[in-house]
């Protein structure tokens, strides 16, 4: 049996989600919380790998295992693992899917959400959700326009670490929408797959223009360039989140809210 795991996570404490010796990651957690439901040894594959500090409303995983005796329900997966995760980590779907679904390899599009604090002064009571740019005003509209540089299937070196080991640089951005809501700028951005640290690094270069300390067409001048050290310094973490995945209707996979939740009824 396949069954497909809905993940919603705060990721301050984590090491990344990918499973690492002899420190905490959410792979680590998701494993050791189903392999006490399904009573036997398991393996999750996620959708996504995202790094240490970054959240998510939307990351799917799934997992195969040996059913014994009576078939579980749906809400008796996702109700019984959450008994055994911790409080950071929370399963908010589950759905048994076909032996061809896979949870990377079938999704053919995934969004991320930067979440930006740029009110007068410091956030405190969401400060671990948020990445804080307070005191001076970002220009959002400038932002979105330097984002449209972005679209299309494109070589996106300048906008990768040093560390990814994707084979290829190039990948299709779909969508990227830079807009404020109050104290709160918010960038999303919808593409086929992303380059290690890419969003962050997309974010950094962002906020370059939206200080004006660069042109919006700077950003297509860095897509150019390919050179990473000609763009802006990597964005903070905290605010980060893998809001979405997209898979062919054939697989019945849940659509939720992107969120945060909190967030829905700021975008509202």
């Amino acid at each position: 049996m396949r069954i497909a795991l809905g993940i919603e996570y705060d990721g301050r404490a984590y090491q990344g989600f990918q499973l690492q010796d002899e420190v905490r990651s959410i792979q680590g957690e998701i494993e050791l919380a189903v392999g006490r439901i399904a009573a036997q040894d398991v393996r999750i594959i996620c959708a996504g790998r995202t790094d240490a500090g970054v959240h998510a409303t939307g990351q799917v995983v799934h997992f195969d295992y040996e059913p014994a005796g009576k078939e579980r329900t749906s809400y008796a997966w996702s109700k019984g693992v959450n008994v055994f995760l911790p409080p950071d980590i929370a399963v908010r779907w589950a759905v048994s899917v076909p032996d061809d679904f896979h949870a990377r390899f079938s999704a053919y599009a995934r969004t991320y959400r930067y979440i930006i604090w740029n009110g007068r002064q410091r956030c405190g009571i969401m400060s671990g959700g948020l990445s804080d740019y307070s005191g001076r005003e970002l220009d959002a509209e400038s932002m979105n326009d330097a984002a449209q540089y972005l679209i299309g299937e494109q070589d996106f070196s300048s906008f990768r670490s040093s560390q990814c080991q994707s084979l290829s640089p190039f990948r299709n951005v779909h969508e990227v929408k830079v807009k404020r809501y109050g104290d709160f700028v918010i960038i999303e951005i919808t593409a086929n797959a992303f380059l290690h640290h890419m969003v962050r690094n997309i974010a950094g270069s962002l906020l370059e223009v939206g200080y004006h300390r660069r042109p919006a067409e700077w950003i297509g001048e860095l897509m150019d360039l390919r050179d990473r050290t000609k763009a802006g310094a990597t964005a903070k973490p905290g605010g980060l989140y893998l809001v979405r995945v997209l898979y062919p209707d054939r697989f019945g996979i849940p659509e939720t809210s992107a969120g945060p939740l909190w967030l829905d009824s700021i975008l509202t």
